[in-house]
């Protein structure tokens, strides 16, 4: 059915219609063949003449052709298509001031729901830069980008005197390489870094102004999250973390200056190197030692060895004894 496809009023479309299919019609002839009036169907000769869909020639009486269709017809497409694609702007242009509107009425409120990775890194980014005393970290696997990703934002914060307090779930210590290319040089820095066994949340704190945490810990749920403003919920947020902090086990934040095994072996007041402080921060973890092989990049016998080195170092019998005297040492 041809009806309504060109866009014109039904009336029109179908007066055109009938003088593709009726040339040199009169109007009263065409009035004849559509079924209609005379007066109507002139009237709407006029319009189509205007539109350029059809011809008047200047006889009497006035005979009317239709325009060729696939000259007229398609300009009246293209005509559409123009204003179908202003129309798709608009949309857009105004889908943007919604957003925004909504945005800006959410800041009244305690919480504001964050739907987009790139929403969420951003702010994430803007909370811990605009932060001028302290952030607060709750770190623990998902990741976005890895983790570590933000380390180099992280060190101008802190050389600029802003204190890092990062409480670490034991797998964000466990991640391959986190130790040493991450946590450490953050240490190095200033960061104050504790591990959990197990952190129920990931969170970010900035001074006492906002939290962002994630809506779900799922591996594929990382695109919605909870920006949380200054309220009671932030008070509450701020005592999970302290509580979390005050369980958790404080990591080694002393020098890490490279040593020599056995001369450390040799003498009880001489300091670790490296690797061993990255092993007895591993151990005091609370990981296995399979978690260990894949944060230190070793096989689980070379693992295992490590370990019982070190506890002959340490002249102990079980590691949670080894713990015990590298902490009386200074060594954690």
């Amino acid at each position: 059915m041809e009806f309504d496809v060109l866009g014109l009023a039904e009336e029109t479309e179908h007066v055109y219609v009938t003088l593709v299919r009726q040339p040199r019609c009169t109007s009263s002839e065409l009035a004849d063949v559509c079924g209609m009036p005379a007066t109507t169907v002139g009237r709407l000769l006029s319009r189509l003449v205007k539109a350029g869909l059809a011809v008047q020639d200047a006889g009497r009486p006035a005979r009317f052709t239709a325009a060729p269709p696939d000259v007229a017809v398609t300009a009246l497409i293209d005509q559409r298509e123009h204003q179908l694609k202003e129309a798709r702007a608009l949309v857009q242009r105004l889908t943007e001031t919604h957003r925004e509107a909504a945005r800006i009425s959410q800041r009244d409120m305690a919480v504001e729901l964050l739907t987009s990775r790139e929403h969420i890194n951003a702010t994430v980014l803007r909370l811990t830069v605009d932060a001028r005393r302290e952030v607060r970290v709750c770190d623990r696997p998902p990741y976005f980008d890895g983790p570590g990703s933000s380390l180099d934002s992280q060190l101008q914060q802190q050389r600029r005197g802003v204190i890092y307090r990062v409480i670490y779930d034991r797998e964000a210590v466990a991640w391959p390489g986190r130790l040493n290319n991450d946590i450490v040089p953050s240490m190095k820095a200033g960061e104050q870094a504790r591990v959990h066994p197990e952190l129920p949340l990931k969170l970010v704190i900035s001074d006492d102004r906002a939290a962002i945490l994630p809506f779900s810990l799922g591996p594929g749920d990382q695109s919605v999250a909870y920006l949380v403003h200054r309220s009671p919920v932030l008070v509450a947020l701020e005592s999970l973390f302290e509580a979390q902090w005050e369980r958790a086990a404080p990591l080694s934040d002393a020098p890490l200056p490279p040593g020599d095994a056995t001369t450390a072996a040799e003498s009880e007041d001489a300091e670790p190197d490296e690797e061993t402080r990255s092993l007895l921060a591993l151990l005091a973890s609370g990981l296995t030692d399979t978690a260990i092989a894949r944060a230190q990049g070793w096989s689980e016998r070379t693992t295992q060895r490590r370990v019982h080195q070190l506890m002959c170092q340490l002249g102990a019998s079980t590691r949670f004894q080894a713990g015990l005297t590298a902490t009386r040492r200074g060594w954690l």
